[in-house]
């Protein structure tokens, strides 16, 4: 059971890990034995709050494919148990990312003042860069 919030929970049968052989350096290590972690969450068949799920599947992730399925990888450390414990702190923090609602953006406008500091500046700039150019006969 994968606990997210208070009240919010991931039973273990939602969540499909398989051992892999991992890539990269580890000597014979790698050859033989499966340390990496394939780690498969359906978001659509799992049992989280419809909020959740609407805002899982709204994100831009690479991770989460066009079927709704959370795909994870881990293989940093050598160990399975470590890699299948990273898997699920990185889901259990994507899953808690969507759970903060983002805060409403106030649209708001520069005042007088600054518009005129900005404006003013804009023209000392440009009276600088005249003083470069070449003086005409």
């Amino acid at each position: 059971m994968l606990q997210i919030s208070n009240n919010v929970t991931i039973p273990a049968r939602e969540i499909e890990i398989s051992a892999i052989r991992a890539q990269g350096a580890g000597g014979q290590n790698v050859n033989k034995v499966s340390s990496a972690i394939h780690l498969r969450f359906d978001i659509g068949a799992s049992s989280i709050p419809e909020l959740y799920k609407e805002r899982l599947l709204k994100l831009k992730d690479q991770r989460i494919t066009k079927e709704g399925v959370v795909v994870i990888k881990a293989q940093q450390y050598r160990s399975q148990e470590k890699n299948r414990e990273e898997a699920l702190r990185r889901l259990r923090e994507l899953i808690r990312g969507v759970a903060v609602s983002p805060k409403q953006r106030k649209p708001t406008k520069p005042t007088r003042s600054s518009r005129k500091r900005r404006l003013d500046s804009k023209t000392r700039r440009g009276e600088v860069k005249l003083t470069r150019a070449k003086v005409a006969d």
